[in-house]
């Protein structure tokens, strides 16, 4: 259980909606969106997945288990990127923000599930 709310939510809501930090937890900058309406609070491209595999997942090869297996591998490889999104959880509630049509089954649902385990 996190000390404070970690959730995910799409780029598209009302930032006045959001709570806590803001992390943009997408490689890409979304579609349609300026930097002056998402305003994140810091944009951590190290954790979101990789450029391979991110378009093998969006290819229509993989299925979700696999993809989240294979990102999970991914964030494990990558501890120093996970720590600094810890380190943001740990100062209070996060958003992490993704442009992705189903937030729960995207990578920052996973992401927000790796997160919560180390906290």
């Amino acid at each position: 259980m996190t000390p404070f709310p970690l959730i995910v939510a799409r780029v598209y809501v009302s930032p006045d909606s959001l709570i806590g930090t803001r992390l943009l937890v997408d490689r890409l900058w979304p579609r349609g969106i300026s930097k002056e309406r998402l305003r994140p609070d810091d944009w951590p491209k190290d954790v979101t997945p990789s450029t391979a595999l991110r378009k093998w997942f969006h290819s229509g090869s993989g299925d979700w288990a696999e993809f989240r297996e294979r990102y999970e591998a991914e964030l494990a490889s990558n501890p120093t990127a996970v720590e600094h999104c810890v380190g943001w959880c740990r100062k209070g509630p996060v958003t992490l923000l993704t442009a992705a049509q189903d937030p729960e089954r995207s990578h920052a649902a996973v992401l927000r599930d790796w997160l919560e385990a180390r906290l």
